[in-house]
């Protein structure tokens, strides 16, 4: 087994320091890790993992809380495909142990926060919960207030899973490609997946499609026996049927007011601002992450939901004469994504540290460091965060995941947002490295 070892005044061995952007720190003298477990948490840890001894010559009160904390993204940097990279499971059981607080933060989604927990942690062998979970998706319960009793598109890898999360999180009405595909086979003519998938999956309409011989609806018809209205389009994961969903959601963006099956009659109005493209009403569009690429078992990086984004905004600019896609994107490395992920890590931390820290809590978050494989989401997205708070936040990327320095355009890439606070082999170095940081010896 390897061993953690932090040293005051060595370099741990296999990182490079790279000067991110400017965050000047006041110079802070080593001192031991001593963070005690409560002992809940120890027999909890101790029923998954051997036994282990931490020691240090002097230890710190048990009382005093650590003022920093970690997120991990999760493909290529814990797992690669389904199987943990080496050290990942040692790392997290070794900031469970003393009670180093820690947060799960992925582009990935599809399934239920609570189903995806459970498979991590029999993956990683590691007791985890959904407290400290935060995937792509995860953000979109927070809009339930204003939509729960709206119409919502939803699709991704599985549209009628993503239908199941969605209720989960509180929509009660969500509609399905799969459902208006059934209702209406001649909105996408080509029936590639008709029988194997949509006939399988789909569900009735709360209402017709409206398909009269006008595009354009009065306010009569929408005062009596309205058509099908989508108030909202959400993208949860990565969709498999690019063509169909891709004319649905520019269906909806031409749309009068999110009537399926009508055109706005304000579509191309040179007297209006922006033409009036997506200036009557239309349903706002949600993806959930802007992933280009992400790490699979295939030896090169594979597609994702941002290059779906991309397709859908690549239409729309051809539909357009050039106007740009308006939607709002959510997962890393938006600041909004951030922002949750920090709300979610406070609650966390309070949570886990308040039996230690006392009646006066845990005290302020100072800095949470963000480990990372991919440049344009983990890295940029902490780099460009500004907590309202004031916590830092700090990026290192590890090389096992889509980020290496034989491609992804290698060490040339990292500079600006890109540029890391370090470049580290894997996240057993991430944490060792930010221990460092901190000031703290210590052995695993």
């Amino acid at each position: 087994m390897s061993d953690f070892v932090f040293s005051k005044a060595g370099k741990v061995k296999g990182t490079e320091h790279v000067a991110g952007p400017a965050k000047h720190r006041s110079p802070m003298s080593a001192r031991p890790l001593s963070y005690v477990p409560n002992s809940r948490l120890r027999r909890r840890i101790q029923s998954v993992a051997p036994a282990r001894r931490f020691s240090t010559e002097h230890e710190l009160p048990s009382t005093e809380a650590p003022s920093f904390a970690f997120a991990f993204d999760i493909d290529g940097v814990l797992l690669h495909v389904s199987k943990p990279i080496p050290g990942a499971t040692e790392t997290l059981r070794f900031l469970q142990e003393h009670n180093i607080p820690f947060i799960l933060l992925t582009n990935g989604g599809g399934r239920h926060e609570s189903e995806r927990v459970a498979d991590l942690s029999k993956k990683l062998d590691v007791p985890l919960t959904t407290s400290n979970f935060v995937q792509s998706h995860t953000p979109f319960q927070e809009l339930v207030d204003e939509l729960a009793d709206k119409t919502i598109l939803v699709t991704g890898a599985n549209a009628d899973k993503c239908r199941a999360i969605a209720h989960a999180y509180g929509f009660k009405n969500v509609v399905t490609p799969a459902d208006i595909m059934a209702a209406e086979p001649r909105v996408w003519p080509f029936e590639p997946l008709m029988e194997e998938v949509y006939a399988r999956t789909s569900k009735p309409l709360p209402c017709l499609i409206h398909s009269g011989p006008e595009a354009v609806i009065d306010a009569k018809t929408i005062q009596g026996k309205p058509p099908l209205k989508i108030d909202a389009m959400f993208v949860f994961n990565d969709p498999r049927d690019w063509a169909l969903d891709i004319q649905i959601i520019v269906d909806l963006i031409l749309s009068q007011q999110g009537y399926l099956g009508t055109y706005s009659p304000k579509n191309g109005d040179l007297s209006l601002p922006g033409c009036g493209w997506q200036g009557d009403g239309q349903p706002p569009l949600y993806f959930s992450n802007a992933d280009l690429f992400w790490s699979t078992g295939y030896h090169l990086p594979r597609f994702g939901q941002g290059a779906f984004q991309a397709a859908v905004a690549g239409v729309w600019r051809r539909v357009t004469g050039g106007h740009e896609l308006h939607r709002r994107v959510f997962g890393k490395p938006s600041s909004e994504t951030y922002a949750f992920a920090e709300r979610v890590l406070q609650r966390h931390r309070h949570e886990l540290l308040k039996e230690i820290a006392g009646r006066h809590g845990p005290g302020r978050l100072g800095r949470v460091y963000m480990v990372g494989d991919n440049p344009e989401s983990d890295i940029a997205g902490a780099n460009d965060y500004r907590s309202e708070v004031g916590t830092e936040w700090e990026s290192v990327l590890v090389k096992t995941g889509v980020w290496t320095p034989q491609r992804a355009g290698g060490e040339a890439v990292l500079k600006g947002r890109l540029k890391p606070g370090a470049v580290v082999g894997d996240v057993r170095e991430a944490v060792r490295w930010a221990l460092e940081r901190e000031g703290l010896d210590g052995r695993l």
